[in-house]
């Protein structure tokens, strides 16, 4: 696997998981429990923005990791 590859499958791993989280959110009662699960959405959403970044970087930089 190339690293642009790499790159763009954690992205879409960091994704997943962003979405796994608000779901589990959506579906809890208990505030405390909501709260964290929006918070590690919020850092993921991050992770995913500078993987997104990279991504790009590597698009128009290292054309033969596209």
């Amino acid at each position: 696997m190339t690293v642009g590859a790499n790159v763009k499958s954690s992205y879409f791993s960091i994704k997943s998981a962003e979405a796994s989280l608000e779901q589990l959110a959506i579906k809890s009662n208990n505030k405390e429990t909501k709260k964290a699960l929006y918070d590690a959405q919020n850092l993921l959403s991050q992770v995913k923005e500078d993987l997104k970044k990279q991504i790009q970087f590597l698009a128009r930089e290292e054309p033969q990791y596209k």
